[in-house]
């Protein structure tokens, strides 16, 4: 517990300092008249407190007023992530305009510099808002596929990932996702984890619009790490419960015509450290496999394909998520520190990974870059 208090003690002294930065460059140096002078930093003080307060009642019995309170929060942690890139960047053009003899006001200087920051911040975070509550895009990829029959040619595999129904992602937003995959026509659905962010007990109702999703050949479902922090074992069940195939290190062969598909799936990368039982092991999933059969693995992390690889297992395709594509500008950037690829279909040591953007978003209900996503993933055989 003290060692929890002091991590958390330095978390808060760390984003205190920045949004005493953040009142200073916007509302301080500029020496705006009353009653700005005080009414910015109070507010941005008042913004820092909601961050703590927020997350600590969203382990609460939710109340209107207590909602209202957890989406400040979140919006404010996204809009505090752009407002502080806007400053750090603006800050570093004016030492260069002041060093280059460009600007001598400084007081003019500190006016110009808070104004554009506002002026880039706010319509960003309301862009960034409105990209991550509106469609999710669908996006449509032909993938050739060795040794894949002729009665599965033009098969249509259809993705959504990273979902995280919790605290601003509800039923009716999920309803809305569903309504949208189902008209695609899917041959095949994959879930590729991270479905919520709570318990079964306090979100079953939301996630039962899943129950409503068809595909022609199944619909399969594998668990990502946000499941693991909240009750993995009963989120697996629950989503059984829906009717969906739950794959567990394991997997199932779905035939069309006199072809063959192996759909298998894993549990999530870093399961094992969580639940050991459900360690993820690409070997174990492929296990009597038939031969000669194309392979689709359904892994949460882009780089269970390492363990694929070193494991030595034969894979055609891997679906994965868990970047969001990097969610929000800068911190893109930051996700290949972790991720071996951040978006999209690539190589990774031998196995092709389409990784996908993510249907829902993590935090703040902000997107602000990569887009929300259904992928379309249209099998062809390879020529």
């Amino acid at each position: 517990m003290l060692r929890w208090l002091v991590s958390l003690g330095g978390i808060l002294t760390l984003f205190g300092g920045l949004h005493a930065y953040i009142a200073t460059r916007l509302f301080v140096s500029p020496q705006w008249p009353a009653p700005w002078s005080v009414l910015g930093p109070v507010l941005v003080a008042l913004l820092f407190v909601s961050l703590p307060v927020g997350m600590f009642l969203s382990r609460r019995e939710p109340t209107p007023w207590t909602r209202a309170l957890q989406w400040t929060a979140y919006v404010w942690l996204g809009a505090f992530g752009i407002i502080l890139s806007a400053v750090v960047a603006a800050d570093l053009i004016g030492l260069v305009l002041q060093w280059t003899g460009v600007v001598e006001d400084s007081l003019a200087l500190a006016r110009g510099r808070a104004l554009a920051v506002v002026g880039v911040s706010l319509p960003a975070v309301v862009y960034a808002f409105v990209t991550a509550r509106g469609l999710a895009r669908v996006e449509r990829v032909t993938v050739p596929v060795a040794g894949l029959g002729a009665g599965l040619h033009g098969l249509k595999v259809v993705q959504i990932s990273d979902i995280h129904i919790g605290p601003t992602l509800d039923g009716r937003w999920l309803r809305r996702v569903v309504e949208q995959v189902n008209a695609l026509k899917p041959d095949i659905v994959a879930v590729t984890g991270d479905l919520v962010d709570g318990h079964v007990e306090a979100l079953r109702d939301e996630v039962q619009p899943l129950a409503e999703l068809r595909a022609a050949l199944g619909v399969f479902y594998v668990t990502g790490n946000h499941e693991y922090y909240h009750g993995g074992p009963a989120w697996a069940a629950e989503v059984a419960r829906l009717r969906l195939t739950v794959l567990q290190n394991e997997h199932r062969v779905v035939e069309r015509d006199g072809a063959r598909l192996t759909v298998a799936g894993v549990t999530d990368h870093d399961a094992g450290h969580i639940v050991p039982a459900h360690a993820s092991r690409p070997d174990v999933a492929f296990a009597g496999a038939p031969e000669g059969v194309p392979r689709l693995l359904l892994a949460h992390q882009p780089r269970t394909a390492l363990h694929v690889a070193q494991a030595g297992v034969a894979v055609d395709l891997q679906l994965s998520g868990h970047t969001h594509g990097g969610q929000m500008f800068p911190f893109m950037f930051f996700v290949k520190l972790q991720q071996p690829v951040i978006s999209g279909l690539a190589t990774i040591a031998g196995v092709r990974v389409y990784t996908h953007r993510g249907t829902g978003y993590w935090g703040p209900p902000l997107r602000l870059g990569p887009s929300p996503e259904i992928a379309e993933l249209t099998l062809v055989t390879a020529v």
